[in-house]
């Protein structure tokens, strides 16, 4: 059974909490205004916009010690024909212990900024084309809405933040946005440590892919793999794929139009399960080609590591067939918990009860039929 209402609970319960939401939109804030105020780096600072699963809204809450945290792009003209990984992050530590002094450190793509409640992931790039410098600037990219807050949001330059709506100056805008074609972005370059090279990545594509993909699927999408993200958690091994290797072989694998969330954890798992057990089967690894560029996101996982990880996927879509296949409530909802664990609402003890949402399932609230939308931040 589907049991939106089941999922619309256990959702809430594995999304960030508004206390972290509220700090991290806090401390993302306070960094992308020290980036544009700052001196010493405003001879390359060109604009900053938020990406990865935060912006997305694929993330869900951290567990234990973990901390939320919030990517942000940072895109300069630095030369990366000048420049090298290195040199280009050493620009920024004069910056980085200015204000934020023994709470940094150089990562392999980029800098982590760990605070008290939430960590930042600063992530430098290289110059873009000239032409196209000045679009990071419009508020399609600029704002800090997450995608499932944004019923209409378009990569186009007339696109106004919804907290800008309301001056009487916008309407235009706003009618405008509907009719513009959507930018083509170029892929933006990134310093790798590691690799001690440059590396193409393309966060608004994947942002696009992945708003497009949430409108394709009715609004379950980011929560089938919010879902799948907090199914994956249990398990501690295989390390890999996980964050966002495990969304990008999500999102190829959930159909677009489905009905609820169940049906895409269902669908997705199964698809995973079946069109992947070759690699199983031949030890290798899938290439999986990143959203806007050429580059797989499966690079980094071993065929050890992926074939571990395909067999929790094959027992996970048996249950998560069997709980969708149940004809009561109480069976589906007991099957749905063994899979996602205690975060998902117990059932009903009457085993011949329906998800009527009333006071004999536990209080939980009423069954819709509508998708699975949480709009519970700035807007509750």
């Amino acid at each position: 059974m589907d049991l939106p209402s089941y999922f619309r609970d256990f959702l809430k319960e594995i999304r960030l909490r508004q206390d972290q939401r509220d700090e991290l939109r806090s401390a993302h804030h306070t960094l992308r205004s020290r980036l544009k105020e700052d001196q010493g780096v405003a001879d390359i600072y060109i604009a900053d916009f938020l990406q990865g699963s935060y912006r997305r809204s694929t993330g869900v809450r951290p567990l234990g010690e973990d901390k939320a945290d919030v990517d942000i792009i940072l895109v300069t003209s630095l030369d990366h024909r000048t420049h090298t990984p290195d040199q280009a992050l050493d620009r920024f530590e004069d910056f980085l212990n200015r204000h934020y002094k023994g709470k940094w450190e150089k990562r392999g793509r980029s800098i982590l900024i760990e605070l008290s409640k939430v960590t930042l992931d600063l992530v430098v790039t290289a110059a873009p084309l000239e032409s196209q410098k000045s679009r990071y600037l419009a508020q399609s990219i600029q704002t800090d809405y997450e995608l499932e807050e944004l019923e209409d949001w378009r990569l186009v330059r007339s696109w106004v933040d919804p907290d800008l709506r309301s001056r009487a100056d916008v309407g235009h805008l706003i009618e405008l946005a509907k009719r513009e074609e959507e930018w083509r972005m170029e892929p933006l370059l990134i310093p790798d440590r590691d690799a001690r090279e440059w590396q193409l990545t393309h966060p608004l594509a994947q942002i696009q892919w992945t708003w497009a993909k949430n409108k394709k699927c009715q609004g379950h999408y980011v929560n089938v793999v919010k879902a799948i993200k907090w199914w994956r958690r249990r398990f501690a091994t295989p390390e890999h794929p996980k964050s966002y290797p495990l969304e990008h072989l999500i999102g190829d694998a959930c159909p677009d139009d489905i009905s609820s969330v169940a049906v895409g954890v269902t669908h997705a798992l199964e698809t995973i399960s079946l069109d992947y057990q070759k690699y199983v089967d031949s030890r290798t690894v899938p290439y999986c080609r990143d959203r806007g560029v050429d580059q797989n996101v499966f690079l980094r996982i071993t065929a050890d590591d992926f074939a571990d990880f395909h067999a929790l996927v094959k027992d996970a879509a048996v249950l998560a067939r069997e709980a969708l296949d149940a004809t009561t409530v109480a069976k589906s909802a007991a099957v749905w918990r063994s899979l996602f664990g205690e975060r998902f609402p117990e059932g009903p003890e009457d085993s011949d009860d329906e998800d009527s949402g009333n006071s004999g399932q536990g209080g939980y609230s009423s069954r819709t039929t509508g998708p699975t939308v949480l709009r519970d931040s700035r807007f509750a």
